[in-house]
């Protein structure tokens, strides 16, 4: 009898959580994906809202997750005849600045809450709305929980004067910004843009772009059906690594949380059965990096042209991320799984055969994660030098982002020690280019999402996870990943235990392989 009474409450547990879990899933899809709304509007050819519609609920959620530098909230009422009139011009401007076929993305987001609706009533009074419409401009942070006084003498947010058209509030963006933005502009007339290489504060913006590679990759492996019996064991190794070292922590989250399912999702006998066919929907569907990703535009990584830098730009980055997060005795671990991951998974044929051939050129292990580190980064030189010399011929480069050797003098001129001009070497301090190295794609590649709220490893969690990486060529099975991660975070120990329940529930604890088996 006890143990009826025990299997009831557990559950009740279960039903409780489930439910708890359904609702504050539904409710995070909704406002992480209102971002994208104006993508998935109305496909019977009427005019789209570009502007996002926020309310007591979202508010600032949707301005904390932004990767924008900067937002305009307009406070109005429907029932305003002058507001209803405004609308059309407030959307010329977010047609530039909002959703994934923004003119100009990830710069701007505006944004719209209706004073009227009672839900919205605190919210505006928390902002002194004293008349309809009332525009505020700011960087989004500012807005998570502020709030705006008529008399406040210092504040981050402020009130937009006369933004009666579309040209008046384009010209008072202009002059915040420093910025020549015209309501013609058109997608991919990028001519604003400057380079960036040599403005270290400029890598921040990329941990938007290492979100958005990170679920590209992975697009691509489900969608071309890559997993495979003899690419099952690179991928775990790469999931491994993301899941202790990606400068996201949406992207570590996710990562993990597919190392726990991966044995259900893939079982080793799961290419030999019928259900390879069919594939499973919530594979299909897995977003390793959470629902703000892909968000269809670049950021650090955005081209001058439609078909230059972006995906290519943020692999790079997360590469060279990871090889600065490591700690000595993962250096050999992390090139191994990284020359499988690029070897089993990356489309590009030449690409890919030229970094392998890089990868099986180096004939002594790594010892140190410095030595990796500086090994990545002559790789990539080398393979920008080749590049270089193509694109000049054909004419197919970026003319404001061209191929160049990194660091470049700006960003580091005590990593030059010389160059010999007969053979074009250079010569190089190389502690000087590790410093850089750890600085540029460790600390300042993470500032930006450490104050919002996504920040990378603050060394927390890397005691935690250290089970996940060994500095071998082993694979650490889902389960270890499971359980490491139920340390690193509540979260995480709720879906392992969650997951370890269920397979008690279907008696398959002694199926699972261990770490030779894989």
């Amino acid at each position: 009898m006890m143990n009826l009474y025990l299997c009831l409450f557990l559950l009740c547990t279960l039903f409780v959580c489930c439910s708890a879990t359904s609702s504050s899933s539904s409710f995070h899809v909704s406002r992480r994906s209102i971002l994208r709304e104006v993508h998935d509007n109305d496909e019977s050819g009427a005019d789209h809202d570009y502007a996002v519609d926020l309310n007591a609920t979202n508010f600032d959620d949707v301005l904390k997750d932004t990767p924008a530098t900067f937002a305009v909230v307009e406070f109005f009422a429907h029932w305003c005849p002058a507001c209803r009139n405004y609308k059309p011009h407030y959307e010329k401007v977010a047609r530039l600045f909002n959703g994934p076929d923004a003119v100009h993305p990830g710069m701007i987001l505006l944004t719209r809450v209706d004073c009227a609706l009672k839900i919205n009533t605190k919210l505006c009074d928390k902002f002194s709305v004293g008349h309809y419409p009332m525009l505020f401009w700011g960087p989004p942070p500012k807005f998570v929980g502020g709030s705006w006084e008529p008399k406040q003498e210092k504040s981050d947010i402020n009130v937009i004067d006369n933004p009666r058209t579309a040209e008046l509030l384009l010209n008072w963006i202009n002059k915040q910004m420093s910025s020549s933005f015209s309501l013609d502009d058109q997608k991919f007339q990028n001519d604003h843009l400057s380079s960036n290489v040599s403005d270290p504060g400029q890598i921040a913006r990329a941990i938007y772009d290492v979100e958005e590679a990170t679920s590209i990759a992975f697009d691509i492996i489900l969608e071309h059906k890559m997993i495979k019996p003899e690419t099952r064991a690179s991928l775990i190794k790469f999931l491994q690594l993301l899941t202790a070292h990606h400068p996201s922590r949406r992207c570590r989250k996710g990562a993990g949380e597919l190392l726990v399912s991966f044995d259900d999702l893939y079982p080793t006998d799961f290419w030999s059965s019928p259900k390879q066919e069919n594939d499973k929907s919530s594979v299909r569907n897995f977003q390793i990096c959470g629902k703000e990703a892909p968000r269809g535009y670049w950021m650090f990584c955005r081209g001058s042209k439609n078909e230059t830098r972006g995906f290519s730009c943020g692999l790079w980055v997360l590469l060279h991320s990871l090889s600065v997060r490591i700690e000595d005795g993962e250096s050999q671990f992390t090139f191994n799984a990284t020359c499988d991951f690029v070897h089993n998974f990356f489309v590009c044929e030449e690409c890919r055969q030229h970094f392998y051939k890089m990868c099986q050129s180096v004939s002594s292990p790594f010892n140190k994660a410095r030595d990796y580190a500086l090994w990545l980064w002559n790789s990539h030189n080398k393979v920008n030098e080749r590049l270089m010399k193509e694109e000049a011929s054909l004419g197919t480069g970026d003319p404001k982002f061209p191929k160049t050797i990194w660091p470049p003098k700006q960003l580091c001129s005590s990593c030059y020690l010389g160059h010999d001009q007969r053979s074009n070497k250079i010569e190089w301090n190389q502690d000087e280019v590790y410093k850089t190295l750890t600085n540029y794609y460790g600390k300042t590649l993470a500032s930006l999402s450490k104050e919002r709220g996504n920040a990378g490893n603050d060394g927390t969690e890397g005691a935690a996870l250290e089970d996940l990486i060994v500095a071998t060529n082993a694979v650490v099975v889902p389960v270890g990943a499971a359980l490491a991660i139920a340390v690193a975070s509540c979260a995480f120990g709720a879906l392992a235990c969650y997951w370890r329940s269920q397979q008690k529930s279907r008696k398959y604890f002694h199926h699972l392989h261990s770490l030779k088996n894989i």
